[in-house]
């Protein structure tokens, strides 16, 4: 009796140990998550709260802030119109191509591996180095782009990054240049789909189109709803390719076409020094953005998760 209390007695200090152990390991990550997370948050609801300066200490104004963005400030309006069309714009631009060039790697032909390879690098590249590329190509007078349409027979192509009504669209084909990364996702989601469903599929007579139907989308679903929600999050969250064509001066893009929420947040803090007016941009920027999100969920019970399907 003695060695068994013994016994289970020394099992429980073990197990005190394992979990000290355990959290001596976390630890480092806690400490993080406090330092660097949850303390910026706290600090930032705080600051939203108060008309903090870059020169000086703020002094407590309640829901000021917040009150005067929603009502009377058009910049806000404008910026959050531009955001939200530029996700209408992007989001299922970049599905559809991605997807499209993801059934094109897919293909068993010579050299597929190096092509995959080349489209993938766009996608690794930094974002300030691919925008400087893409003002070089889209210049007006000397852009290549501008060039190849007037040899094809276009008198008079769009001035891309200085008209209000061409600059969003140019902003979308730099992002369109990186959609291999995309790509690549969609690939593993195609090339996780069992052969013998398309085998099936042919012995019942159905043809290409049927086989994608009925078969790849319903299985890329889960793929499908992955990809969508790093689309939106990308979407919100857009801002090297606008400060580098804004040159980091107030204006965002012209006639303030590319006027983002996060460029705005930016322009406020950094260029203005409003941080208490910033830190509440960007509060409501994620207020939008988790409603945004919470929005795309609720189509996550039409998503067709293969493993649980099968267990």
């Amino acid at each position: 009796m003695a060695g068994t209390v013994t016994g289970a007695r020394r099992r429980r200090l073990g197990l005190r140990g394992d979990e000290r152990a355990a959290l001596l390991f976390l630890l480092p990550w806690l400490v993080g998550l406090v330092a660097f997370l949850l303390v910026p948050l706290v600090w930032g609801i705080w600051i939203s709260l108060t008309d903090e300066q870059i020169v000086k200490v703020g002094e407590f104004v309640g829901l000021g802030n917040y009150q005067e963005i929603l009502t009377d400030d058009p910049l806000f309006q404008q910026a959050l119109g531009v955001t939200l069309r530029w996700i209408v714009l992007t989001t299922p631009l970049f599905m559809v191509t991605g997807l499209a060039l993801a059934l094109l790697l897919n293909q068993r032909l010579p050299g597929m591996f190096v092509f995959r390879t080349i489209l993938f690098v766009p996608s690794v590249l930094s974002g300030v180095a691919v925008a400087v590329l893409w003002i070089v190509l889209l210049n007006g007078d000397l852009g290549a782009v501008n060039q190849l349409l007037r040899v094809v027979g276009v008198a008079d192509p769009p001035n891309w990054l200085r008209d209000p009504g061409w600059a969003m669209p140019a902003v979308a084909v730099m992002g369109l240049w990186g959609i291999g990364g995309s790509a690549i996702i969609w690939l593993a989601g195609l090339q996780n789909i069992p052969p013998h469903l398309y085998e099936a599929a042919a012995i019942d007579g159905a043809g290409e189109w049927a086989k994608f139907r009925n078969i790849t989308i319903p299985m890329l679903s889960a793929t499908m709803f992955f990809v969508l929600i790093n689309l939106l999050v990308d979407a919100l969250l857009v801002f090297a390719p606008i400060f580098i064509v804004s040159g980091g001066t107030q204006t965002g893009g012209p006639a303030n076409s590319l006027l983002f929420l996060m460029y705005y947040i930016y322009r406020k803090a950094l260029v203005e020094g409003d941080l208490g007016y910033a830190a509440a941009l960007a509060w409501i920027l994620t207020v939008v953005g988790a409603t945004i999100v919470w929005l795309a969920f609720r189509f996550e019970r039409r998503v067709y998760y293969q493993a649980g399907a099968e267990g």
